[in-house]
């Protein structure tokens, strides 16, 4: 998917930079948002790793501990080329705790480990925080005042150019999925190729909401999310004053569809607006539906939390935030500046 067509929030940054000149100008620490149980038959292990993939230090993991690469598990991928902390479980009924003292794998350094009750599965995790840094800025002037505007308004909770594979392949098989071009039978393929068709009619639909300068509007129909909360309810007419009020304080956020097979939860205006533009692509409908993928709802826009910023010279900035699961550090970036992230950060 080009993320270069979809709409910015603030308008298209003026400035060029560069992300990631090494990998310690990008550090992911997960935040689980809950402690070990310090009992049970997994066992979880924070590392912090660097030129490592996860699923590379997941199999690792497992033949140190003598298991199946199956009987490892972590809450989401992180990326190669940059420093990460990250958790990963190991299902170890009835055996030891593994002297992790002697686990030694280049680039990657056991921080802690614990006993758990239960499997860690993807997206077990509250989110991320981020240390960014930024260089070669070439308009501290453009750059400034947007990331004030970040941190009052946030940015569009876009799903970052890593969902769609590199070069957008995993988008591009989804397709000759959908024309029956090819079989896909290895459930991890499946599972890259429609999460990116999801991810890609999420994009659409909320940059077409941004292009028309109602993202922060409430229409008759829209499902609305209480802030920090997963459920959401639909938006009747004799509500939208009342509602448009709590939206903006910041109480309610508006959602696009995670289109699957079934109706997306919106009615009315919201629901017409979102099937015009879901007409536009049917062959990623059709897969979705044949599929049987459950429909969901997303947050239209992303507030970093905790957000700072520390100029370190005309050129160069230190940026810190935090953001929830399933978020992307580089969804934040894009309104910064233009830049060349390459593979950056997956940051769910």
């Amino acid at each position: 998917m080009d993320m270069a067509n979809l709409t910015w929030l603030y308008g298209q940054p003026q400035s060029t930079g560069m992300l990631k000149a090494s990998p310690e100008d990008f550090v992911v620490v997960e935040d689980l948002g809950f402690e070990p149980d310090g009992e049970g038959e997994h066992v979880l292990v924070n590392i912090r790793k660097s030129g490592c993939n996860t699923q590379f230090v997941a199999d690792y993991l497992a033949r140190f501990a003598g298991i199946h690469a199956r009987s490892v598990s972590y809450a989401g991928l992180k990326d190669r080329h940059a420093v990460t902390e990250q958790w990963f479980c190991l299902h170890l009924p009835g055996k030891e705790t593994p002297d992790f003292s002697q686990f030694a794998l280049e680039g990657c350094e056991v921080l802690a480990s614990a006993r758990h009750l239960r499997k860690m599965r993807i997206g077990t995790l509250k989110g991320n925080a981020f240390t960014l840094v930024l260089r070669q800025i070439s308009d501290r002037q453009d750059v400034e005042p947007r990331l004030q505007a970040i941190a009052a308004g946030g940015v569009p909770n876009y799903f970052g150019s890593q969902r769609f594979g590199r070069g957008g392949n995993n988008l591009v098989m989804a397709r000759r999925w959908a024309n029956d071009e090819i079989r896909v039978k290895e459930r991890s393929k499946r599972s890259f190729y429609l999460s990116a068709s999801r991810s890609a009619l999420f994009n659409l639909i909320a940059s077409r909401r941004l292009a028309n300068q109602q993202h922060r509007r409430v229409l008759e129909g829209d499902a609305l999310q209480l802030h920090g909360r997963g459920s959401w309810f639909v938006a009747k007419p004799d509500e939208l004053a009342e509602l448009q009020q709590r939206l903006d304080a910041g109480e309610l956020l508006i959602t696009a569809p995670l289109p699957g097979d079934g109706e997306p939860g919106t009615a009315g205006e919201a629901l017409d607006f979102e099937r015009q533009c879901l007409v536009e692509q049917p062959e990623l409908m059709a897969l979705l539906t044949r599929e049987r993928v459950d429909p969901a709802r997303r947050a239209l826009l992303l507030l970093p939390q905790k957000m700072q910023w520390n100029w370190w010279d005309d050129a160069t900035v230190e940026l810190r935030f935090w953001l929830p699961a399933g978020s992307f550090a580089t969804s934040v970036v894009r309104e910064i500046m233009r830049q060349d992230s390459g593979d950056a950060d997956i940051g769910e």
